[in-house]
């Protein structure tokens, strides 16, 4: 058996809600997205190749859930994981360092890649302050 370190009672109690985010093939790509790094609705979109409403429904969802959260600068949204519970933390590390088991995520990662180093993203407002210095 693992050591667990004391979990926070309020979020384990959410055992059930977390797995059925996990169970969801796009909320699963979405987390392992957002374990790499913070990111906007519409490069979510580009990244998986799915409709704005469909990604924002489950983003709603794990916000609902408080497992991510948005931080508003200017028009976008950009969205993070927000997971406190050191066992959902342990899981989504596990997950992510065995992701490459997993084709539309490694598909996903490359995407997430390609657009980084294309310079695609979504300004942000520490790339404009770096612009303006």
């Amino acid at each position: 058996m693992y050591p667990i370190e004391l979990a926070n009672p309020k979020i384990t109690g959410k055992w059930e809600d977390f797995f059925k985010v996990l169970s969801d093939e796009t909320r699963l790509r979405i987390l392992m997205l957002l374990n790499q790094r913070e990111l906007c609705v519409c490069e979510i979109c580009q990244i998986l190749d799915l409709p704005q409403p469909k990604v924002s429904r489950h983003l709603a969802k794990m916000r609902d859930l408080d497992i991510v959260r948005g931080k508003k600068e200017d028009q976008w949204v950009f969205y993070y994981l927000n997971i406190a519970d050191p066992l959902f933390k342990g899981i989504i590390q596990q997950m992510a360092e065995n992701s490459q088991h997993h084709p539309l995520v490694c598909k996903d990662m490359e995407q997430l890649a390609e657009k980084e180093s294309s310079g695609t993203m979504c300004a942000r407002i520490k790339d404009k302050i770096g612009e303006n210095s």
